[in-house]
């Protein structure tokens, strides 16, 4: 009987360490008007999933949004809004660089600016 609960202590302390040792992630879901088609998707998830800390990327073009998971103890969501703008998207409140847009593939580029009206 010792022995089994002393085994049950051991395997409680084990499981409490495990626990303890699990990095705390954190989910967004940004709004990124730009993303409109699959190239924009891939460009995105190819690239942002590399930013230090970011552990997952999913971009949906039809609902223009890009859901996020990071380790918070590297990196926040401030720092992945700026590298989404820094790939020419805007997102959320922040607005995406000009000239990053600009090196966006040109079906990109036309979709995010409003067309002029045709005489």
């Amino acid at each position: 009987m010792q022995t089994l609960t002393l085994s049950l202590l051991m395997l409680t302390a084990l499981t409490a360490t495990t626990y303890a040792q699990q990095k705390a992630v954190q989910k967004a879901v940004i709004q990124t008007p730009g993303v409109q088609c699959e190239t924009c998707k891939t460009r995105i998830e190819n690239r942002l999933v590399h930013e230090y800390g970011v552990s997952f990327v999913k971009a949906d073009f039809k609902r223009h949004t890009v859901t996020v998971v990071w380790y918070t103890d590297r990196t926040n969501i401030e720092n992945i809004k700026t590298a989404l703008a820094n790939l020419g998207y805007d997102a959320d409140d922040v607005t995406a660089d000009p000239d990053a847009y600009k090196r966006l593939p040109i079906t990109c580029q036309h979709m995010t600016q409003p067309q002029p009206a045709s005489k």
